[in-house]
């Protein structure tokens, strides 16, 4: 079946740690305890390394550590001891917080969010890798030591190359209401010349559902040549905390970026802090944070129910990242998670009628599925004996929207419910929706996506059907398959994977 097979030697496999059926095969995380954040994405000395927000202590949001994973291929991969951990009475002892890494010099070099409890801001400071990042020494003194005026939330640093010179953008809220990326430039990776406002924008209502908010977390750039490029940030509010992902496309002008519309990068209510990373075949590779939605008040608040399982969060697949003609930002699957295909639960085509739903056959709860479904047409993933638990995953008759509603996908009261909508162009639809315990994460061959959470209880062998919202017969053709787990190598030190 899916479940992701953990080593702790290298050399001897063995079953993954005892944990909840809801617990991921196919997503990086650790056995146990907090995870947020992807951090310091990179490929360096023949890996794809994976840092992230991480608590050693418990499942709560508290005490930030980079954790490390890396692999040669996306699918093979080391779970390596914590990276980075607070210093006591340091600039960064309230936690190491969001930011990315760079390669220079043949060094891995990683740029950080430095939280002390006596500072409402984050100055950037840094931290040097000679050893493929299995340590690090930090520097001395910060890197940006103090927000730039007017500004009243400054965290998460994103360096990249630009010719001969390295540039720097900072997520940040201003005192006039607006969400912010500034940014930086540098010569040598020490010093760091304030150069602006790179691109801000008071709050307004995304396509769908959400706004771009009040403050900007995580600002990340992707260029794509001729001048093109894409602002991705993490929409924030002071008073309701994270809320969605935005991106905006546009182009350079002047040192500033010049944006068109923004759009919203993932339509789901649990995809956050998106990071990228410049792959060397010249992919531009994403990944981002996928929360609870369990019993928490909200995002980051305390869980009874992650309390009892011991983790929270999860890591989104990696996904590629294009900008289409229009200006789209296109997001699917990374190509090397087909890879991870087994056996073929489903083939089927047909006509369904809303009051005839047809049964496809059972599926693993990790599992790779393709449709193509009309106006009307839909997908129903049972859970439960009695069909009462179920996720239903379908077309608006009168939009040709994609519905994904997880109102029904959990028995336990405690599992958050609600209905997302994903934009479609008229006609089939071709989907991609690749499951994994408690995560689906939906894409449109257009190149949209929508990434939930949900959390079946039902105890059963999952089954999927086709559905249809009218009398009227709707055709539908679908494939499934079981997904192998990825293989983690767990090379923390057992007093680490004790915890």
């Amino acid at each position: 079946m899916a479940d992701s097979v953990h080593t702790t030697d290298g050399d001897r496999a063995v079953p993954a740690p005892a944990r909840d059926p809801h617990f991921p095969a196919l997503h990086l995380r650790p056995p146990r305890n907090w995870l947020n954040d992807p951090n310091g994405l990179v490929h360096h000395d023949g890996h794809y390394h994976v840092f992230f927000q991480y608590n050693p202590g418990s499942a709560r949001h508290a005490d930030m550590h980079w954790g490390h994973f890396r692999s040669r291929d996306l699918l093979d991969w080391e779970l390596l001891p914590i990276a980075l951990a607070p210093t006591p009475g340091g600039d960064d002892a309230g936690g190491v917080w969001s930011g990315n890494a760079v390669e220079a010099d043949g060094a891995l070099i990683a740029f950080y969010s430095a939280r002390h409890p006596d500072r409402w801001d984050q100055p950037v400071t840094w931290a040097v890798s000679r050893d493929g990042g299995l340590t690090f020494t930090k520097h001395n003194q910060l890197l940006v030591p103090e927000p730039p005026a007017g500004t009243t939330m400054f965290r998460d640093p994103y360096v990249w190359r630009d010719g001969d010179r390295w540039r720097m953008l900072v997520g940040a809220a201003l005192a006039d209401g607006r969400g912010a990326a500034v940014q930086y430039s540098s010569t040598d990776l020490t010093g760091w010349t304030y150069q602006g406002v790179f691109l801000a924008g008071a709050p307004e209502p995304l396509p769908g559902e959400g706004t771009t908010g009040t403050g900007w977390e995580c600002a990340q750039y992707a260029h794509f040549g001729d001048g093109r490029g894409v602002v991705l940030v993490s929409a924030w509010d002071a008073d309701e905390g994270a809320l969605c992902t935005v991106a905006w496309p546009g182009h350079e002008d002047g040192g500033a970026f010049v944006a068109d519309s923004p759009q919203r990068l993932d339509h789901g209510p649990d995809f956050y802090a998106p990071a990228l990373l410049p792959a060397p075949d010249g992919r531009w590779l994403m990944w981002a944070w996928i929360w609870e939605a369990r019993d928490e008040e909200r995002v980051g608040a305390p869980s009874e129910w992650t309390d009892e399982v011991g983790w929270a969060g999860m890591l989104s697949l990696p996904r590629e990242v294009t900008l289409g003609p229009g200006g789209l930002l296109l997001q699917r699957p990374a190509r090397e998670i087909e890879r991870l295909r087994r056996d073929r639960r489903v083939g089927a085509q047909g006509k369904v009628r809303a009051e005839q739903p047809v049964d496809l056959g059972e599926i693993g709860p990790a599992c790779d599925i393709t449709a193509r479904l009309d106006a009307g047409g839909g997908l129903r993933l049972v859970t439960d004996t009695a069909g009462g638990e179920y996720l239903d995953i379908g077309r608006d008759p009168a939009t040709g929207e994609v519905v994904v509603d997880r109102s029904h996908a959990s028995l336990d009261p405690r599992a958050k419910g609600g209905c997302w909508r994903l934009p479609a162009e008229p006609g089939p639809v071709d989907l991609r929706v690749v499951l994994d315990h408690s995560a689906a994460e939906v894409f449109t061959a257009a190149g949209r996506a929508l990434t939930v959470r949900l959390y079946p209880v039902g105890g059963v062998p999952w089954r999927l059907q086709a559905t249809a919202a009218d009398t009227a017969p709707v055709p539908y053709a679908v494939e499934a398959w079981d997904l192998a787990g990825l293989r983690i190598h767990d090379k923390r030190p057992a007093s680490e994977r004790a915890s």
